[in-house]
């Protein structure tokens, strides 16, 4: 047994090498490889995965073994696979029942819990002042990348690419936008999955707890306190489900669309990884060195938030194990529960990323030349329409649309997009959530309140 478990491990890395290379000789055509054996191949070391997932048990290998089950069923069995959808659609509505209140509570108790207002109004300037400059850097690093690109020139655009036609697309004015902050019914903002009128309300209301007398401020603050940690107790709950959900996800995207998909418009999903990749490493880990976060333990802080988002292409599904990662990797929970929600709104580092690069790409492909002060004003434009798209799966499609359109820009290439725009939303979504956990990490610094031995000391479940 002894010998087993010290084995393991190579045996497992040296099985999925080897089925990746028998893939890569039958692909090349180098070597006749049988695709039975090829099979054959991927399933041991699915099979391979799971028993090291068992021996590891920790959720955050779960989920990453799940994704890599999840593809394989996908494209063994497509016809099952199309039918798994509801499996993680019933992660999505769980979650969504834990968003409001958990914010709510967090948020009430953070403000009224320290009654200090001006810190308050402290880290409300410096999360939007980090927030803009981060994302104005991502959208122009869009920009750039699909203008050295071009993944959009010489794409043939079908006569009639079968989609939808779009109807009701408006531009987002700054009143709207405005407007868009503020709830005008709790009831329907909790419904329509609104985080920001969430946020603006629980602000007031914690405020508003803050500056009454002891006798009315206490009951308050012990029941949101308690309804805190019972919402963090559902959450681990719900948590443990995220796995199959996670299986289900991919096994349906996998299934519903095939891996050709990939070979079809890699270019353009290439481009967007690339420069997704580039923002990680040439933006946020600078960040992160200036202020002293210490990488590695941030890395597997955000690991299972970030796998959660790419899995279901879905930020607010992140948002509970964000909340609760960033809290545990020694961040006060006032600031956790301050700063990501709001980062939900204004810090959408992989969104604005995308829609810079997928409005360039739709004239690119449509054949129309735009001068470099029209792409900056498409991107200005982007910035302001952008905000609170990220709770949405896909919304940012919407949003490119009516940019486009407000441009005077063909749609038919967004009909092109919306094929691989799925694999393109989960590349986004998690470098959305890895953003927003970093922004809270920088206010923490910034405010003097992280707990850098805690942040050393992080451990994956």
């Amino acid at each position: 047994m002894k010998l087993v478990k010290k084995y393991f491990v190579p045996v497992l890395v040296g099985v999925i090498t080897l089925t990746v290379i028998l893939i890569v000789l039958r692909i090349n055509n180098i070597i006749p490889v049988s695709k039975t054996v090829i099979t054959v191949f991927r399933l041991i070391s699915v099979a391979l995965l799971f028993i090291y997932a068992f021996r590891k048990r920790s959720l955050t290998t779960w989920i990453l073994v799940s994704m890599i089950a999840g593809a394989e069923f996908g494209y063994d069995l497509p016809a099952v696979a199309g039918k798994l959808q509801v499996l993680s659609e019933v992660f999505l509505r769980m979650i969504r029942t834990i968003i409001a209140p958990l914010l709510f509570s967090t948020l009430v108790v953070g403000i009224a819990g320290h009654a200090d207002l001006k810190q308050i109004g402290r880290m409300g300037w410096k999360s939007i002042l980090y927030f803009e400059i981060v994302s104005t850097i991502a959208l122009f690093i869009g920009l750039l990348a699909i203008n050295i690109g071009k993944a959009g020139v010489g794409v043939v655009i079908p006569a009639n690419p079968g989609a939808p036609p779009v109807t009701n697309i408006s531009t987002q004015t700054t009143g709207d936008f405005i407007l868009h902050i503020f709830p005008e019914n709790l009831a329907k903002a909790i419904y329509e999955g609104q985080i920001l009128q969430i946020v603006v309300f629980s602000i007031i209301f914690g405020i508003g707890t803050a500056i009454v007398k002891e006798k009315y401020r206490g009951p308050v603050l012990r029941f949101t306190e308690s309804l805190a940690e019972v919402m963090f107790k559902f959450t681990n709950i719900v948590m443990y489900y995220a796995p199959v959900a996670v299986f289900a996800a991919i096994a349906y995207t996998v299934g519903h669309m095939g891996l050709d998909i990939l070979c079809n418009l890699f270019k353009l999903l290439a481009t967007l990884y690339v420069a997704l990749v580039f923002f990680l490493t040439f933006v946020l880990l600078p960040v992160a060195i200036i202020f002293r976060i210490p990488v590695i333990p941030f890395i597997k802080a955000v690991s299972k938030p970030a796998t959660i988002a790419f899995a279901t292409s879905n930020s607010e599904s992140a948002l509970p194990s964000a909340l609760e990662s960033m809290e545990k990797f020694g961040i006060p929970r006032k600031v956790v529960a301050f700063v990501i929600p709001t980062g939900y709104s204004f810090n959408l580092d992989g969104t604005t990323l995308y829609l810079s690069l997928a409005s360039i790409f739709v004239a690119q492909a449509a054949g129309i030349h735009l001068s470099i002060d029209k792409q900056i004003l498409i991107c200005l434009t982007l910035m302001l329409t952008s905000k609170g798209v990220a709770g949405v799966s896909r919304a940012s499609l919407v949003i490119l649309m009516g940019t486009v359109s407000s441009f005077g820009l063909p749609l038919e290439p967004v009909f092109i997009i919306l094929g691989i725009d799925v694999l393109m939303d989960m590349a986004r979504t998690s470098v959305n959530v890895i953003g927003n956990c970093l922004a809270t990490a920088v206010v923490a610094k910034w405010e003097g309140e992280f707990d850098e031995k805690t942040a050393r000391e992080f451990k994956l479940e």
